[in-house]
């Protein structure tokens, strides 16, 4: 069976704290409107809003994704349904990262769709590093990998590529298109992947970070 839904956390944590939906949003800072739609399974909640809450909660934001039993971590079966919709996104000015099946803690891999509006290094910045390894496949449009030690490659929509994620890189859309989208899988030992990949490229302050996530494929 899969973990609890985000919805069903925040419910819990609401009935230990003996809390109703008003005083959940007063200590949270989050309306009870969008509580109500979460804990109902009908909205999910930005990157920022997560942080927001585990901050304003003084709680880990990892306590508000599903754990997995160790006893049973051989055969959990565990299943979960990628959609864009549900997908904890995470935007700045040049990047839109969904981040897919959020509801799920301790992922071995860890799935992103990204769309790519960075057409050079200088918007980009510095090229990132993190723990494991990744495959990043080309979807829509066309990208150009740069990497430490290789040199720059184009890659059109069918073609991917797998990385050493320790070694610094950076993908920015190709020359031929305004935004390219990418299906991005990341793996690793580290249990803390999932927060340095989202802190990779923060949300930005004026990020529009409550917009309806537009599906990205």
């Amino acid at each position: 069976m899969s973990g609890p839904t985000l919805g069903q956390i925040i419910r819990d944590l609401r009935a230990r704290k003996g809390w109703t939906l008003k005083e959940m949003s007063e200590q949270s800072g989050i309306p009870v409107s969008t509580l109500s739609k979460v804990e109902n399974g009908r909205l999910t909640l930005t990157y920022d809003k997560l942080q927001q809450m585990s901050a304003r909660l003084k709680i880990r934001m990892s306590d508000l994704f599903a754990e997995v039993d160790p006893q049973v971590e051989s055969i959990t079966a565990r299943r979960s349904i990628g959609r864009i919709d549900d997908a904890v996104r995470v935007t700045t000015p040049n990047y839109d990262y969904y981040y897919l099946c959020p509801e799920l803690r301790r992922k071995r891999m860890i799935p992103i769709v990204t769309r790519i509006a960075a057409k050079s290094l200088n918007e980009f910045g510095d090229l990132v590093r993190h723990s494991g390894e990744e495959y990043i496949h080309v979807l829509e449009g066309s990208i150009i990998v740069h990497t430490e030690f290789y040199d720059p490659v184009a890659l059109k929509a069918g073609e991917g590529i797998y990385i050493d994620s320790n070694m610094g890189h950076a993908y920015v859309a190709g020359e031929d298109c305004e935004e390219a989208v990418v299906l991005g899988v990341c793996s690793s030992a580290d249990e803390g992947l999932i927060n340095s990949l989202m802190n990779i490229h923060g949300p930005d302050d004026e990020a529009e970070s409550e917009r309806k996530a537009r599906p990205a494929a």
